[in-house]
C-alpha cells in the first residue's frame, strides 16, 4: 500500500533512519518506532537502495550527514534529481549547526539536532513533516493529471486567474495544443506508445515554461493540452521542439500536433472564453496537413457561428433533399473526337436561408467532425440510383464515381454498405468508381492499401484523387493499389504556360503508363490545355472545357 492510501486509512507510515554508528540508529529507531514502521540502512548507498525498492510506501527518511561510501548530502543531491524520490521528505539529522544551510538547498525539510535526549520533540517534528508532505501530495494528486503531472483543467483556470491578478499588464495568449487523430495513434500503435506521446508533450511543454516564457500548461482532455502564458510573436519555435521529441519517439509514425492561438487575449472575457477562441482556431486548421498553426482573428467568431448553422441544418437538408448531386462528365480524349467515358458525383446545397453554399465551406467542415460519412452514403444513395435512372430512362450506361473519405475507410461495414446499395439497384461494381484522396494514402497507407485491394478484389475500380496536391512522391504509385491517377487541378493549371509543369505530367504519363494505369486530368480549362494533354497522352480530362457540374437532368444533353 502506498503513503497516500496509508495516510487516508490511517496505517503505521514506514520511516527509514540512516546512520552509520549502530547505537544512534537503534536509539532513534527505539523513540519513533511505537508510531512507525522502521526500516534501517547504515550509510548513504545502503540507505538509497533501500529508498528506491520502497519508494511509494516510504513516508520519510531521517539522515544523518557524515557517514561513509556516500554521505548525506550526496544522497540528498540523487533524491533531488529524480523524479520518483524527490517528493519524500528527509530530516537531517546532524550535530554541526554549519551543516543546516547546504541542506536546505539540497531539499531537507526539518533539523534534528544529536545527541537524541528529548524523544518527545522528535516525536513532534517526524509527525509534522509526515502529515505536511502527505498533505501537500494529496494536493497535488487532486490538481494534476495522473498522466502528465500538468495541471488539470480545474485547478489551471484557477492559476490563470491568479496569474492575471498578480501581473495585470503581462500580455497573455491562450493556446491550444492539440494531436491530430489521436484514437488513430492509439488504435494503430497501442495505447502506452499512446501515453508516451502525451508525456513527451507535457515534458516539452514544462521545459519551454522554464527556458521561453513564463505561463502555466494543463492536459484539457484526452489529447488536448492548454497553454496559457506570456506573449510570443512566433509559436513555430515552440512547436518545432514538441516535433523534434515526438520524431525522436515515433520511429517513422506519423504524428502530427496543430496549434490554436489567441495572441494577447482581450483580458474582459473569462478564462475560460479565452481558451474556446483558442479552441476554434485550431479547430480551422484540423486536416489541414499545410498549415499547422492557426490564429484567431475577428473573423474567427463568425466563421464558428456559420459552421454551427451548417452542422445544425445538414440532417433536415438531406430530409428535404436540399442537398443535390451534380454530375461532371469526363471524356476520353485519345481518339478523334472526346467521347463520354464516365461523370464524378459532386454534392451541392441549395440553403433555403442562405441560398447556394459552396462546397469549400462544408465539406472540410464535415471532415473534421466526422459528419462527412453522413454526406458520403447520401451520394452514394443518390448516385447509384442516378445511374440506374439513366439507364432505364436513356438506355445508356454511365459509370459515376463517389468520394471515399478518410472516415470511411476504418468503416469496418464499408464494403457491405457499398455492394448492398449495388444490389439494391440492380448495378455492377464497374458502372461505381470509387475516388479516394491522395492525402489519405499517406495518411496511414497500410491500413488503406489493405481496404482498396479488398475493394478492388470486388470489382470496383478506385482512383487516386488529387494527385499532385503535396502529399505524396512519384515513388509511391509503385506502392499504392489504384486504377486510376486524378491530377490535380493546380497541376494542371500552368501546364500550356509552364514548361516544367508539362515535362513533369508527361513523366507521370509515363509512369502510369509502365504501370498500366490510366491518368485523368481534372480542371481542364482552355482548348490549349486540352490540346497539350492530348499530346501528353492524357486518358481522360474534366473540367469547364467541356461543362461545369450539372444536375442529373441537364446532364442527359451529353448523351446526345
Amino acid at each position: 500500500m502506498d503513503r497516500k492510501a496509508k495516510y487516508q486509512l490511517g496505517i503505521k507510515r514506514k520511516v527509514l533512519v540512516v546512520d552509520d554508528e549502530y547505537v544512534n540508529r537503534q536509539m532513534l529507531g527505539y523513540i519513533i518506532s511505537q508510531q512507525y514502521d522502521v526500516l534501517y540502512a547504515e550509510n548513504g548507498r545502503d540507505a538509497l537502495e533501500k529508498i528506491r525498492a520502497t519508494r511509494t510506501e516510504l513516508s520519510l527518511v531521517l539522515l544523518d550527514i557524515m557517514m561513509p561510501e556516500m554521505d548525506g548530502f550526496e544522497l540528498m543531491q540523487i533524491m533531488k534529481g529524480d523524479d520518483d524520490l524527490k517528493s519524500i521528505p528527509v530530516i537531517v539529522l546532524t550535530s554541526e549547526e554549519t551543516a543546516e544551510v547546504k541542506s536546505l538547498k539540497l531539499g531537507a525539510a526539518d533539523f534534528i539536532m544529536k545527541p537524541y535526549n528529548r524523544p518527545e520533540v522528535i516525536l513532534a517534528r517526524v509527525g509534522r513533516i509526515v502529515e505536511l508532505s502527505e498533505g501537500r501530495n494529496l494536493i497535488q494528486d487532486t490538481e494534476r493529471d495522473s498522466l502528465t503531472g500538468l495541471y488539470n483543467q480545474n485547478y489551471f483556470y484557477k492559476y490563470a486567474r491568479e496569474l492575471d491578478h498578480f501581473f495585470a499588464d503581462w500580455e497573455m495568449d491562450a493556446v491550444v495544443i492539440d494531436v491530430d487523430h489521436f484514437h488513430l495513434v492509439n488504435a494503430l500503435y497501442g495505447r502506452p506508445f499512446g501515453n508516451e506521446v502525451l508525456k513527451r508533450i507535457a515534458d516539452t511543454l514544462r521545459s519551454i515554461l522554464s527556458d521561453i516564457m513564463d505561463g502555466y500548461a494543463c492536459r484539457y482532455e484526452a489529447d488536448m493540452f492548454f497553454l496559457y502564458c506570456t506573449h510570443l510573436d512566433d509559436y513555430e519555435v515552440v512547436r518545432s521542439k514538441i516535433m523534434d521529441e515526438l520524431d525522436s519517439l515515433a520511429d517513422g509514425r506519423k504524428i502530427r500536433v496543430r496549434f490554436g492561438v489567441y495572441s494577447d487575449v482581450d483580458r474582459s472575457l473569462s478564462v475560460e472564453e479565452r481558451f474556446d477562441r483558442a479552441k476554434l482556431a485550431s479547430a480551422q486548421i484540423r486536416n489541414n496537413y499545410v498549415k499547422a498553426i492557426s490564429y484567431y482573428d475577428g473573423n474567427t467568431h463568425k466563421e464558428a457561428l456559420f459552421a454551427e448553422r451548417l452542422i445544425h441544418d445538414v440532417h433536415s437538408a438531406i430530409d428535404n433533399k436540399d442537398l443535390v448531386v451534380f454530375y461532371q462528365p469526363k471524356y476520353g480524349i485519345l481518339g478523334e473526337e472526346p467521347v463520354l467515358r464516365s461523370a464524378e458525383a459532386l454534392i451541392r446545397w441549395n440553403h433555403p436561408e442562405l441560398g447556394m453554399i459552396n462546397p469549400g465551406k462544408f465539406v472540410p467542415l464535415f471532415e473534421q467532425n466526422g459528419l462527412i460519412q453522413l454526406l458520403d452514403h447520401y451520394v452514394w444513395e443518390e448516385a447509384a440510383k442516378q445511374v440506374r435512372r439513366w439507364k432505364d430512362e436513356n438506355g445508356v450506361t454511365v459509370p459515376v464515381s463517389v468520394n471515399v473519405s478518410r472516415m470511411d475507410i476504418y468503416d469496418p461495414r464499408l464494403e457491405a454498405r457499398l455492394l448492398d446499395i449495388l444490389d439494391r439497384n440492380n448495378l455492377e461494381p464497374s458502372d461505381y468508381m470509387l475516388e479516394i484522396t491522395e492525402s489519405a494514402y499517406a495518411d496511414d497507407s497500410d491500413q488503406l492499401i489493405e481496404v482498396v485491394e479488398r475493394l478492388r478484389g470486388k470489382g470496383f475500380k478506385v482512383e487516386m484523387d488529387d494527385f499532385g496536391s503535396g502529399y505524396s512522391s512519384l515513388n509511391m504509385l509503385t506502392m499504392l493499389p489504384i486504377d486510376v491517377l486524378k491530377l490535380d487541378m493546380q497541376f494542371v493549371k500552368n501546364v500550356h504556360t509552364d514548361e516544367k509543369s508539362l515535362k513533369l505530367i508527361q513523366l507521370i504519363m509515363d509512369i502510369a503508363e509502365f504501370m498500366n494505369v490510366t491518368v485523368i486530368a481534372e480542371g481542364v480549362e482552355n482548348e490549349e490545355q486540352y490540346k497539350l494533354l492530348k499530346q501528353a497522352g492524357c486518358d481522360i480530362i474534366q473540367g469547364f472545357y467541356f461543362s461545369k457540374p450539372v444536375s442529373a437532368e441537364e446532364f442527359v444533353e451529353f448523351f446526345k
